[in-house]
């Protein structure tokens, strides 16, 4: 599994506002510019964040960003889900109707366990825990 520059820049940009839930809207040009990521890539995140019910807007001069969850309330496993898709290792995990083995594969358990293991882990995981790990 490899997750994809969307997906890490959509956790950095949230953990960023994380960080800066105290100082009301954040513009995205401040994020980008902490961040070091392409304002216009960040562009092409916000509306997905938005319509999941990850973001407040604020428009004007004051406008920008802030989180509408709290940062306790937002894990990392379903910030990836959402930019990334399924996170199963292998096809069949997700949907066992795609492979005509799955019924005697002698290998789906691993595939199986891989996918709990990482699904634990990543849900595990949120903004809050990161805030904390990060000292903030």
């Amino acid at each position: 599994m490899k997750i994809s520059t969307k997906g890490r820049y959509a956790l950095r940009m949230l953990t960023d506002l994380a960080l800066h839930q105290g100082d009301g809207f954040v513009s995205l040009t401040e994020v980008a510019q902490r961040q070091a990521i392409s304002k216009k890539y960040l562009e092409q995140i916000v509306p997905m964040l938005h319509r999941a019910g990850y973001l407040q807007t604020g428009r004007g001069a004051q406008g920008g960003y802030r989180l509408k969850k709290l940062p306790s309330e937002c894990t990392v496993g379903e910030i990836l889900r959402l930019t990334e898709g399924s996170l199963t290792p292998v096809n069949c995990v997700g949907d066992p109707s795609l492979c005509v083995r799955s019924a005697d594969c002698p290998t789906l358990p691993v595939w199986q366990g891989l996918d709990r293991v990482v699904s634990d882990y990543l849900d595990g995981i949120t903004l809050q825990t990161i805030l904390d790990q990060h000292g903030a």
